[in-house]
């Protein structure tokens, strides 16, 4: 869990964080943080999934997450009644996608769809200048992929299911078939092919279905920077032109981008929610 204190302009003046063990022992960490520094706002980017239905009465509440200790949790209803000011949540990927279309890589646009590729994945969508809710939040780690035929572990290792994105494509999935974490694998290792071919189709499903104005991609499987020129070129591959827009066409290289805030983009994101709240 990260805890930052700044201002509504983003900026970060204090950052610390603290391990996501259990509510009993994380949450008066973070409680005892924010109330030694007298915030004015909270803003709360979390793990999912969340309930984000205001008239629902689970509001804010962490629900089917995998880590277990935190599933049903009353995330939001705690931290406001503890911290006693006003206070607004979305799910991480959320938040960073508002910050990156803020203040990042989407800045000046009015569409944008964030990823995050590590332990996880997971992504936030803005559309028509507004971060996009639905029956749920985007739950874009668990769309289905086409398996490669190369891929040694073809059916991924989510546990909800089979052949998913997550599942596929998560830093836990390269560990699983090569055995190596992913940021010790050579530039050369097969796994970057699977990986940009994985990311790639994703990306196109994006393009097809949301069509957004720019595409990042963040988290710590995405620091290996030479994974950006093979997605771009496999995504094209697989539009085969379908998609006649000079951006993807021609600018590919500044329409699937990293992110403009760097590793900072969630902890501004949650900044930019308290700003609002």
């Amino acid at each position: 869990m990260v805890c930052s204190i700044g201002d509504e302009a983003g900026q970060v003046f204090e950052r610390v964080s603290y391990p996501t063990t259990t509510p009993d022992e994380t949450m008066p960490k973070i409680i005892a943080f924010f109330k030694e520094r007298g915030i004015e706002r909270l803003g709360i980017g979390s793990f999912g999934p969340v309930d984000l239905h205001k008239e629902s009465p689970t509001f804010g509440n962490i629900t089917s997450t995998p880590k277990l200790a935190w599933k049903n949790y009353p995330l939001y209803k705690t931290l406001e009644e503890e911290l006693k000011v006003p206070a607004a949540i979305d799910t991480d990927v959320n938040a960073a996608a508002w910050a990156e279309y803020q203040l990042g890589a989407g800045k000046g646009l009015h569409s944008l769809v964030y990823v995050t590729v590590g332990t996880g994945i997971g992504g936030g969508v803005v559309v028509n200048d507004a971060m996009l809710h639905g029956l749920v939040h985007p739950e874009i780690g668990h769309m289905l992929l086409r398996p490669d035929k190369r891929d040694p572990l073809p059916e991924g290792i989510c546990p909800y299911h089979k052949g998913c994105l997550e599942g596929l494509a998560a830093g836990p999935s390269i560990l699983k078939r090569f055995g190596i974490p992913a940021q010790d694998l050579p530039k050369s290792h097969p796994a970057w092919e699977l990986e940009a071919e994985y990311l790639a189709q994703m990306c196109m499903n994006l393009i097809l279905t949301l069509s957004p104005e720019i595409i990042v991609l963040g988290g710590g499987v995405m620091q290996q920077m030479h994974l950006f020129p093979m997605v771009r070129e496999r995504t094209l591959e697989l539009l085969n032109s379908y998609v006649a827009d000079e951006r993807v066409l021609k600018h590919m290289d500044e329409y699937i981008v990293s992110p403009g805030l760097d590793i900072h983009s969630g902890v501004i994101g949650a900044l930019l929610l308290g700003a609002q709240a």
